[in-house]
């Protein structure tokens, strides 16, 4: 994959979480606020923990940087998957999000 494509397909990645959290207010009553500024979309909860995804293009991954620690997803083809064997990226942030949010969220990117 080259650079457009990749910044392509993490723009979409960014696109579909940005949607998902401006959704969970109406849908599962949580207190987060969804901000985005070029490649850089940080979550905000109600009790101010942040989450950050952001893609780096140099290394063709995704980042995301929680209370819990620092997570770097490179793309196999099909999904973002860890680059130290954790969870895949949907999973971590479902984690993470429900963690903040103090409810069940299912990220899907």
């Amino acid at each position: 994959m080259n650079e457009t494509e990749f910044l392509a397909l993490a723009g979409q990645v960014l696109d579909r979480i940005e949607s998902q959290a401006d959704d969970w207010a109406g849908s599962l009553d949580v207190d987060v606020e969804a901000s985005r500024s070029g490649n850089v979309l940080t979550l905000v909860f109600e009790d101010d923990t942040h989450v950050v995804v952001n893609s780096q293009a140099a290394m063709k991954e995704m980042w995301v940087a929680a209370r819990s620690g620092g997570f770097h997803y490179r793309y196999d083809g099909q999904q973002w998957l860890d680059t130290r064997g954790g969870p895949a990226l949907p999973d971590a942030l479902s984690q993470i999000c429900s963690d903040a949010a103090g409810v069940p969220i299912k990220v899907q990117v």
